[in-house]
């Protein structure tokens, strides 16, 4: 893809997620860390996680993380989720990383995604029937 095209593309799903890369988030390259950028896409799909599991849920899996790009100290990093996948107990949510340095510019730029699982659980942290009305 050039350059060109992928200044093109827009982010798709629910934001879910906006937070600020701050320096203390940075690895030893000076670059936010990616156990940091993890997190934050682990706490966009539980809160994704929730809207459709009406309930308690917990991450189960990660089927896929890529990096696409390195993240700056004082980006705006920004989780979009989306539900591809409803199951009678877990459901799947994509997480799309983007992230725009306003005093730069004005573009977005999409730095990860992944792929998360989670499990409807009960109070007692076992798996739960997932609403009927969330699967439709």
């Amino acid at each position: 893809m050039s350059a060109t095209e992928t200044e093109n593309i827009k982010p798709t799903g629910e934001l879910a997620l906006q937070t600020l890369a701050m320096p203390k988030d940075t690895n030893a390259n000076g670059d936010i860390f990616g156990g940091w950028l993890v997190s934050q896409m682990d706490l966009a799909a539980g809160i994704a996680s929730k809207k459709v599991t009406r309930g308690r849920s917990a991450t189960v899996a990660i089927k896929g993380i890529n990096f696409l790009s390195p993240v700056k100290v004082g980006a705006t990093v920004s989780c979009f989720t989306t539900v591809v996948c409803i199951g009678r107990t877990s459901v799947q949510i994509q997480v799309d990383v983007w992230t725009s340095i306003f005093d730069i510019d004005d573009r977005s730029k999409k730095v990860a995604d992944g792929l998360f699982v989670f499990v409807a659980i009960d109070d007692n942290g076992k798996p739960r029937k997932i609403p009927q009305q969330a699967a439709e």
